[in-house]
C-alpha cells in the first residue's frame, strides 16, 4: 500500500528530494512532462509510462527497462508519483499517463523537504549573482568551497528579503546547518551571526543518478557499506585500525572486523553535537558483521503490542555525526536494537540495546525488515527521529 503521508518525509527528505525533484526538471524541460489529452479530457503536467522508460534508458538513468520499472515503483510506493486518475497503485510500462505529485499539489511538504528546498533555492540564488559571498577560501591552511561568514549570510538573507530581520535570519542558518545544508567549516559551531566561517555541504548542482535510488537494494551494501549509519562509530581514529567495537548486554567487548576508514581527525577528543564533514573513505572488500542476536528469545508484533504487555514506548531524537548514528539494528517484524556505541549519538539519546524499532521518522516499521528500515534512515534527515519499544524491568 501507499506509506501515509506523515510516514514519507524520512525517504523523501533526503536523497530522494536531491535527484527526483532534478530528475523532474530535467523532465519538464524535455517536454516529456506536458499537458495532455485522453478520452476528451486534458491531463495536465503527466508524463506516459511507455516514453517514460524509454527515456531513463536514452539518457543512462536506468540500464535497461527492468531496473527503469523498478525505480519509478519506488518513487510511486514512496508518494512521489501517481496514475493520474489513481486506478494503477503499480507502475506499468504501457500507454498509460503518470504525474509527479508535486506537479498537482498532491505530494505532503514535511518540514524537512521545505527546508530542502529552501536551502536548494538559496543556494541557487547565491551561485547565479556577480560578486556572490560563496567563494573559496582558508581556514588553518585548508582551502573550503562554497563558503560565506555567518555575518555575509545574515545581511544577505536580509537584503534579498529572504528573512526579515537578524534574529529570522539565524534561525532559517540554524535550520539549515540541522538539516546538513550548511555546515561550520570544521564542525565546532553551530550557526551565528558572526564571523565564522560556513560552507554549503551540499552542491546542488552535482548530478546525480535516480538510479542511487535502488542501491539500498542491496542488503550487504546498506548494512556493511563505509556510510551505513548502522556501522558502529569507529572509536580509534588510528588509520591503520580496522576494528570496530560491538557491545552486547552481558557487557562483553566483541571485536568485529569491518572496513577500513581513512583517518577520522573529527572523531579524536570531544565529540560533536553538530553535523561533520563525512570522511573519505576507501572500498576494500567488505566483512560481515553479524554478530549473534542479543535477544534472549524472539517477540512478535502481536506480543509487542499487546494490552498490558511489559514494554514501554521512548521517542529518541539522535543527530548524526561524521560516522553515523552510532548503533545496530538486525532482525525484522520487528527489529531490534543489537549494539550501540556507547559513545556515539545514539547512546546519548537514550538508545540501549534489546530495544524494539517501533517508528523512524514517523513512520511505523513494526512490519519491516532491518534491510528497508535501513533505506529509511539513510535517505532520510541526518536529525533521526525514532519511537523505540523497551522491556519494563
Amino acid at each position: 500500500g501507499v506509506p501515509i503521508p506523515g510516514g514519507v518525509h524520512g525517504w523523501a527528505g533526503g536523497l530522494c528530494s536531491r535527484v527526483v525533484f532534478l530528475s523532474r526538471l530535467r523532465l519538464h524541460d524535455g517536454k516529456l512532462i506536458k499537458d495532455r489529452r485522453y478520452h476528451l479530457r486534458t491531463y495536465p503536467n503527466c508524463f506516459v509510462a511507455k516514453e517514460l522508460t524509454d527515456w531513463l534508458i536514452d539518457h543512462k538513468e536506468a540500464p535497461d527497462r527492468e531496473t527503469g520499472i523498478r525505480l519509478m515503483q519506488k518513487l510511486m510506493d514512496h508518494y512521489i508519483i501517481h496514475h493520474v486518475c489513481d486506478e494503477h497503485s503499480d507502475y506499468k510500462d504501457a500507454k498509460l499517463l503518470y504525474r509527479f505529485r508535486k506537479d498537482d499539489g498532491t505530494f505532503p511538504l514535511s518540514k524537512d523537504v521545505k527546508v530542502f528546498m529552501r536551502g536548494q533555492s538559496l543556494y541557487e540564488k547565491l551561485v547565479s549573482v556577480e560578486e556572490s559571498i560563496l567563494k573559496v577560501r582558508e581556514e588553518n591552511s585548508v582551502k573550503y568551497q562554497r563558503t560565506f561568514l555567518g555575518c555575509e549570510m545574515v545581511d544577505w538573507l536580509i537584503q534579498e528579503g529572504e528573512a526579515e530581520n537578524r534574529k529570522e535570519a539565524v534561525e532559517l542558518g540554524r535550520a539549515l546547518l540541522e538539516h546538513g545544508i550548511i555546515q561550520h567549516v570544521s564542525n565546532r559551531h553551530h550557526f551565528f551571526d558572526s564571523d565564522i566561517l560556513y560552507q554549503f555541504w551540499i552542491n546542488f548542482r552535482r548530478r546525480r543518478r535516480l538510479t542511487e535510488l535502488l542501491s539500498e537494494n542491496s542488503s550487504r551494501a546498506l548494512s556493511e557499506s563505509p556510510d551505513s549509519p548502522f556501522c558502529l562509530r569507529k572509536l580509534n581514529p588510528d588509520p591503520g585500525n580496522t576494528s570496530f567495537l560491538s557491545v552486547q548486554t552481558n557487557k562483553e567487548i566483541k571485536i568485529v572486523s569491518a572496513v577500513r576508514r581513512s583517518s577520522i581527525t573529527s572523531l579524536a577528543g570531544n565529540s560533536n553535537p553538530y553535523f561533520s564533514t563525512t570522511p573519505a573513505l576507501v572500498f576494500p572488500p567488505v566483512a560481515e558483521c553479524n554478530p549473534k542476536s542479543v535477544l534472549k528469545r524472539p517477540v512478535t508484533t502481536e506480543e509487542l503490542l499487546s494490552p498490558g504487555a511489559p514494554y514501554v514506548k521512548k521517542t529518541l531524537t539522535i543527530v548524526g555525526d561524521a560516522v553515523g548514528w552510532g548503533f545496530v539494528v538486525r532482525g525484522g517484524r520487528p527489529c531490534h536494537i543489537q549494539a550501540v556505541d556507547p559513545g556515539g549519538p545514539a547512546a546519548a539519546a537514550g538508545m540501549k540495546v534489546c530495544q524494539f524499532v517501533f517508528s523512524v521518522n514517523g513512520m511505523c516499521v513494526l512490519h519491516l525488515d532491518y534491510q528497508t528500515i535501513s533505506s529509511l534512515i539513510m535517505t532520510g534527515p541526518r536529525t533521526l527521529v525514532m519511537e523505540v519499544m523497551e522491556a519494563i524491568e
